[in-house]
């Protein structure tokens, strides 16, 4: 690995696992700093180890849709490790399953707030503490079910589709010195996607052109990527990192 993060401060949010912890990874051995972020401690501490103990990484606790909890985060990375120049907002949830003319309403509205309203409250959070006057980098983690109609998890779609939209309308309004971009998976071999793929994984992976599933690695790598300087003339865009599937018509 190369030390393209050298001296550089990434957040990045639900990183106790899966693709949060694999873009962690990735940045950590780039040389970056990274301040972790997810509700469980006990998680959180095997994820800071994991990734070379406090010399490399912060974990804190907390809900992402908890404003006080953002702000602390953001403060610490800055008194900590010196900055907060780079994003990954990866929190999201999808507590609701079924036809949308069918959705609990609570639960579409928390929905809404961890996937939507949350990572615009991080990019605003740390915009004032450190973007603003510095420059950096944002990455959303999207996801191909807000590209289009993806049954059973349509309002999940919906709120990634926004969250697409609102990359689009930050990196017009933060550039030239801060880009935003998003990526947009389609199933990844994570806790998070088990009840995609748990027990059928060979059915699921042959509508996929390089017949797999993803893995964290593959996020991480393109959100690393996205995030460096390799891509400093890349702004609001969302890239689909999906193994081709959405080229067959699947997910």
């Amino acid at each position: 690995m190369t030390g393209k993060f050298t001296g550089r401060t990434a957040i990045v949010t639900g990183a106790s696992r899966g693709i949060g912890l694999a873009v962690a990874e990735r940045l950590v051995a780039e040389g970056a700093k990274v301040v972790v972020t997810a509700r469980r401690p006990e998680a959180l501490a095997e994820a800071v180890a994991h990734l070379g103990g406090p010399e490399h990484a912060l974990g804190i606790a907390g809900r992402a849709d908890d404003a006080d909890h953002q702000a602390e985060v953001v403060e610490r990375a800055v008194k900590t490790f010196g900055g907060a120049d780079l994003l990954v907002n990866n929190t999201g949830i999808n507590p609701a399953y079924g036809p949308m003319v069918e959705v609990d309403l609570g639960a579409a509205r928390k929905i809404f707030e961890v996937n939507c309203i949350a990572a615009l409250s991080w990019v605003q959070q740390v915009h004032r503490a450190w973007m603003k006057d510095h420059g950096g980098a944002v990455v959303n983690v999207s996801s191909v079910a807000g590209i289009k109609p993806a049954p059973g998890i349509g309002f999940y779609g919906a709120s990634k589709a926004m969250l697409t939209h609102l990359t689009k309308e930050l990196a017009v309004e933060l550039g030239p010195d801060i880009r935003v971009n998003a990526v947009a998976p389609a199933v990844v071999k994570t806790q998070f996607a088990t009840a995609l793929y748990e027990g059928r994984e060979e059915e699921a992976a042959a509508a996929y052109p390089l017949k797999r599933l993803g893995l964290p690695e593959d996020i991480g790598g393109v959100v690393a990527f996205l995030l460096s300087e390799d891509a400093s003339w890349i702004t609001g865009q969302l890239l689909v990192v999906d193994g081709g599937v959405t080229l067959t018509g699947g997910a």
